[in-house]
C-alpha cells in the first residue's frame, strides 16, 4: 500500500526518481502495464443478444408448433407463428443492445492529456500512455490521469466526489499514512477521473487503466449480473406451468385420438396444433413489451428515463430505495445558512449557487449592510470562479462568493487586485490574501474559527473596533461549536491593515459563516410519501456521520447511523440484521455499497439504488433497478442505470414509483384477459374432441383472436388510468402470484362461459362445418369483447368504466372491423370463413352478451360479501 510508505521508498520501489522514468523504460513498461484505459473484457455480439430473446418457455411451445405446422405442410400457420416470434425478438432485442453500451462511458473518463516529467524534462503526452513510474504534475482544474502518490503538495485539493461520494474537497499532503485507510482518507494519493480544486503537486504513479479505482469499478461492472424483474419471474413460472399443461393436454389428446380411431394422424397432429395455439397467449410477450414502453413515455414526460424496458415493472414492486446523499438528497451546492458577527447570529435563505436569498435575525429580514466586512472578506480572500452556476475551484469558497452576492455585493476581485497570498494549508488552516483597497494595502483572513482567534487581537464589537477579550473568544468558541451540532461547516473571518509585507498576526476578528449542502426542498415530502406506500428509504454516503445525521433530521429520514468503519467489523452472518435497522451509513467506499445492496437483497427486498458519481455505478448494477442522475450523474453512472432522473429529483422517484405501481396493476388485467380468454379457446377445442365434434375452429383462427381481436384489447388496457389510491398500498411481495385466487376463478368460470356458448353456436350452424367454425369463430370473437369490458374493473360497472378508456373502445371496434374483413373479403379463403347473416350476428351476440351479465353479477356479489363483512 503505497500511501503508507514514504515517498522517497515509493520512488525507488517504482523505479522512478523526481527526474522520471526514460523514454525507454516508459515504452517497456506500456508494453507491460497496457495502456492506461479502460479494457472491455466481456463482449457480446449481436447475434448472441438476437438468439438470447428465445430464452422463455412460451417461446419454446410456439417454436415447436412451427415445426409440427412444417411437418403437416401447413405452411400458412407456420409463417404467422414465425413472424410473431421473429417480431417479438427484435423488440427485445433493440432494448438489450442499448443497455450493453455501459463500459463505453468510461473510456471517455480517460480521453484526456497529461503533464509528465520524463528524463527531466516536461512532456504533454495523451492520458493512455502514461505509465506507473510517470511522474505527473497538476494544478487546480486539471483532471488526474492515473492513481498516484504525492511527492509534492502545495495547498492541494482534489474533488473526488465522483469516487467517493464526498461533497467537500480533499485535502492533500505528502506525510505516510496508517495502514488499513479506505480512499476517502488516503490524503497523500490522487485518484484516476478526479480533479483537483485548487493547490498544484506532484505524483509518481502508481497505478494505471483497469487497476486505478476507476478501473476496479470498471471490473466490478463487467462481472455478468442478472436482473430478473418480479414479472419477468412470475411469467417465466407460468409459461412453464402454462407450457407443460399445454404438452399434456395436446398428448391427452393426441392418444385418446388415436385410440378412438376414425382419423388420421396429421389430423391429430392438427389438433394438436390448435390446443397448442389456443393454450399460448402469443401476443402476451409483445403486449407486455409493447406496455412497458409506452409507459416509459409516460414518465420521460415525469423526467423518468427508462434505460431497461422490465425496469418499469420493478419500480412498482421496490421495497427499499438506498440513496446516495450528495447531489441526490441534497443540492450538491454548498451553501453559506448562517452568519455570526458583533453578537448576533443571522439566517440567510436561499439555497444553491443562485444570488437570492434574505438575511434574517429572529426570523424577521434585516438589511445585511451591518454585515458586509465580513461577506466581502470571504468574496476578496477567495480562490474560485463562478460561471453561472458552474464551480471552478472549491464548492466551499463558492458559497461565500454567493453569499456575498445576495447582500448585493459583487465581485470586486479585479477592482481590488491580490497583491500578495498565504496559501491554505492542511496543517495551518487557514489562509490569507493581501489586497489593494482606497490605495491601502488590507490583509483578509479566513480559516479554522480557534485557529483565526489565536491570531487576533482585536474584535469588531458594537461596530467598532475593540481589544478582543477572553470571553469574545468563548462566545466565539460557544456559537462555533452549535453551528458545527448543526453539521454545518464553520470558518471564522479577520482582517488587518498590511505593512508592505503580508503576514497573519494581529489581527482584527469579524465574524463567522458557516454552511452545508443543503437538502432539495422537495425531498422531504418524497421521502413522506415513500413512507405512506411501504418504502424503507436508506442513506448510503461518504460523508461524515455527523453531516449524514443532520441531512437526515432535516428531511425526516429516522433510524439508527453507522459509518463505513463500523460496518467493516460486522461479521457477514450479522450483516443481514443490521442492514434491516440502519437507514443512514456514512463514510462509506463502493464495496460498502455494494455488500449493502446484497444483504437487503438476500432478505428479499426489492432494491433501488440512486447515485450520481462513479462510486455508485457496482450498487446501481447489483440492485433490482439502478437511478442515476442526469444532470450531475457521471457518465458510467447514467450507463449503468436502469432509469436516468432527468431534472435531479427524488421527488421524480416517487412519481415513477406511482406509474410504475399502475402500469403493474393494468398488467395484471391484461394478462388476466389473455390467459382466460385462451382458456376458453383450449376447453372449446379439448372439449369438441373429447366428444368427438370436428374442430370447431383451425389454428390459423385462433391466432386471429389471439393477436388482433385478443392483442388490441388487451394493449388498450395498459391504457388504463392509474388508480388514485395506489400509492396508499405496501409494494406487492416479490413471489407473489400473479394470478390470485380471485382471479383463478374469474377466470374458470369466463373460460366455461366461453367454451359453453361457443360449442352451443358451433353445433347449431353443423353439419356446414365451414359455417359452424366462422359462427364459432365469431362467437368466440365478441366473448372476447365482453371479457376485456369486464376485466377493466373487478370493482365498478362494466357500462360506467367503459367510457373512462377511449383506446379500448378504438381496440374493440378494431377487433369488430377486423373480423368483418376476414368474413366478407378475400381473406375469408385464407381463414376458412363464410359470410353469416344478420341473423346469425344476432344470436352470436346474444350468446357473447351472457359474459357481460356474468361480470354485473359477481361485482354485485362482491359488493354485497364485502358490506356484509
Amino acid at each position: 500500500m503505497y500511501f503508507n510508505q514514504p515517498a522517497a521508498e515509493v520512488l525507488k520501489n517504482l523505479g522512478s526518481s523526481a527526474s522520471g522514468i526514460s523514454e525507454d523504460e516508459a515504452a517497456s513498461q506500456l508494453s507491460r502495464y497496457g495502456a492506461n484505459e479502460i479494457v472491455e473484457q466481456q463482449n457480446f455480439s449481436l447475434l448472441f443478444l438476437f438468439l438470447r430473446q428465445f430464452r422463455s418457455f412460451i417461446i419454446y411451445i410456439l417454436i415447436g408448433a412451427v415445426i409440427i405446422s412444417l411437418a403437416a405442410q401447413e405452411y400458412t400457420d407456420a409463417a404467422v407463428i414465425g413472424v410473431i416470434l421473429v417480431l417479438n425478438a427484435l423488440i427485445g432485442f433493440v432494448q438489450e443492445y442499448r443497455a450493453e453500451r455501459a463500459i463505453a462511458s468510461l473510456k471517455q473518463l480517460t480521453s484526456l492529456h497529461a503533464k509528465v516529467i520524463r528524463g527531466g524534462a516536461l512532456r504533454i503526452i495523451a492520458a493512455r500512455e502514461v505509465v506507473p513510474g510517470d511522474i505527473i504534475i497538476f494544478e487546480a482544474g486539471d483532471k488526474i490521469p492515473a492513481d498516484g502518490r504525492l511527492i509534492d503538495a502545495h495547498a492541494l485539493e482534489t474533488n473526488e466526489g465522483s469516487l467517493t461520494g464526498e461533497s467537500i474537497p480533499a485535502e492533500k499532503s505528502v506525510a505516510p499514512l496508517p495502514e488499513n485507510l479506505i480512499v476517502n482518507d488516503q490524503h497523500n494519493m490522487v485518484f484516476s477521473s478526479t480533479t483537483v480544486a485548487r493547490g498544484r503537486g506532484k505524483a509518481v504513479v502508481t497505478a494505471t487503466g483497469m487497476q486505478t479505482e476507476i478501473g476496479k469499478i470498471a471490473a466490478r461492472l463487467e462481472e455478468p449480473v442478472e436482473k430478473l424483474t418480479p414479472l419477468q419471474l412470475s411469467l417465466e413460472q407460468l409459461g412453464r406451468k402454462l407450457g407443460i399443461a399445454v404438452m399434456a393436454i395436446a398428448a391427452l389428446v393426441f392418444i385418446a385420438g388415436m385410440l378412438r380411431g376414425g382419423v388420421t394422424l396429421i389430423d391429430m397432429l392438427l389438433a394438436a396444433i390448435a390446443l397448442a395455439v389456443a393454450a399460448v397467449p402469443e401476443g402476451l410477450p409483445a403486449v407486455v413489451t409493447i406496455t412497458l414502453a409506452l409507459g416509459t413515455r409516460r414518465m420521460a414526460r415525469k423526467h423518468a428515463l427508462i434505460r431497461r424496458l422490465p425496469s418499469v415493472e420493478t419500480l412498482g414492486s421496490a421495497t427499499v430505495i438506498c440513496t446516495d446523499k450528495t447531489g441526490t438528497l441534497t443540492r450538491n451546492e454548498m451553501t453559506v445558512q448562517r452568519l455570526y458577527m458583533d453578537g448576533a447570529v443571522v439566517d440567510i435563505t436561499g439555497t444553491g449557487y443562485l444570488p437570492q436569498g434574505k438575511f434574517l435575525v429572529n426570523r424577521k429580514p434585516v438589511n445585511p449592510a451591518p454585515y458586509s466586512l465580513l461577506l466581502r472578506i470571504g468574496m476578496l480572500c477567495n480562490a474560485t470562479t463562478l460561471r453561472g452556476t458552474e464551480v471552478i475551484g472549491d464548492p466551499t469558497e463558492a458559497a461565500l462568493l454567493i453569499s456575498a452576492a445576495k447582500a448585493g455585493i459583487p465581485d470586486e476581485r479585479e477592482q481590488h487586485p491580490q497583491t500578495d497570498e498565504i496559501m491554505f494549508d492542511s496543517e495551518r488552516k487557514r489562509m490569507a490574501t493581501m489586497h489593494t483597497v482606497n490605495g491601502k494595502q488590507i490583509v483578509y483572513a479566513k480559516g479554522a474559527p480557534d485557529v483565526i482567534l489565536r491570531l487576533c487581537t482585536r474584535i469588531i464589537k458594537n461596530g467598532k473596533v475593540q481589544r478582543i477579550t477572553e470571553a469574545d473568544q468563548e462566545k466565539a468558541l460557544q456559537i462555533t461549536e452549535g453551528f458545527a451540532a448543526q453539521a454545518l461547516r464553520v470558518l471564522g473571518f479577520a482582517y488587518k491593515e498590511g505593512q508592505g509585507k503580508i503576514s497573519e498576526d494581529n489581527l482584527i476578528f469579524v465574524g463567522l459563516q458557516a454552511m452545508m449542502d443543503p437538502a432539495r426542498e422537495e425531498v422531504s415530502e418524497a421521502i413522506a410519501k415513500c413512507r405512506e406506500a411501504g418504502i424503507r428509504v436508506i442513506m448510503i454516503t461518504g460523508d461524515h456521520k455527523s453531516t449524514a445525521l443532520a441531512v437526515a433530521r432535516s428531511i425526516g429520514l429516522g433510524g439508527e447511523a453507522m459509518t463505513g468503519e463500523e460496518l467493516s467489523a460486522v461479521p457477514d452472518e450479522q450483516l443481514i440484521d443490521v442492514v434491516q435497522k440502519v437507514n443512514i451509513f456514512a463514510r462509506v467506499n463502493p464495496e460498502h455499497k455494494l455488500s449493502i445492496v446484497e444483504a437487503l437483497r438476500s432478505r428479499g427486498e426489492v432494491v433501488a439504488m440512486t447515485g450520481d458519481g462513479v462510486n455508485d455505478a457496482p450498487a446501481l448494477q447489483k440492485s433490482n433497478i439502478g437511478i442515476a442522475m442526469g444532470i450531475k450523474g457521471t457518465d458510467i453512472t447514467k450507463e449503468t442505470a436502469d432509469m436516468i432522473l432527468t431534472d435531479d429529483n427524488f421527488a421524480s422517484i416517487v412519481h415513477a414509483i406511482e406509474e410504475g405501481r399502475g402500469i403493474y396493476a393494468n398488467i395484471l388485467k391484461f394478462i388476466e384477459y389473455l390467459l382466460s380468454s385462451n382458456l376458453g379457446e383450449i376447453l372449446t377445442i379439448f372439449i369438441a374432441i373429447i366428444i368427438g365434434l370436428p374442430l370447431p375452429l383451425i389454428a390459423i383462427q385462433i391466432l386471429w383472436i389471439n393477436l388482433l381481436t385478443d392483442g388490441l384489447p388487451a394493449l388498450a388496457l395498459s391504457m388504463e388510468p392509474t388508480e388514485t389510491q395506489v400509492m396508499r398500498q405496501k409494494p406487492r411481495k416479490i413471489d407473489e402470484n400473479i394470478i390470485t385466487r380471485h382471479a383463478a376463478f374469474r377466470m374458470l368460470m369466463i373460460s366455461i362461459l366461453m367454451a359453453g356458448g361457443t360449442l352451443w353456436v358451433f353445433i347449431r350452424f353443423l353439419p356446414d362445418l365451414v359455417l359452424a367454425q366462422t359462427a364459432a369463430f365469431t362467437t368466440l370473437m365478441l366473448f372476447q369483447v365482453g371479457n376485456v369490458l369486464n376485466t377493466q374493473s373487478w370493482h365498478r360497472s362494466a357500462f360506467l368504466t367503459a367510457w373512462r378508456n377511449p383506446w379500448l373502445l378504438l381496440a374493440v371496434a378494431s377487433s369488430i372491423l377486423f373480423q368483418l374483413i376476414v368474413l366478407y373479403s378475400p381473406l375469408a379463403a385464407y381463414f376458412g370463413t363464410a359470410p353469416l347473416h344478420g341473423g346469425d350476428w344476432l344470436l352470436s351476440i346474444a350468446v357473447a352478451g351472457s359474459i357481460i351479465a356474468f361480470g354485473e353479477i359477481y361485482k354485485l356479489a362482491l359488493h354485497a360479501s364485502r358490506r356484509a363483512a
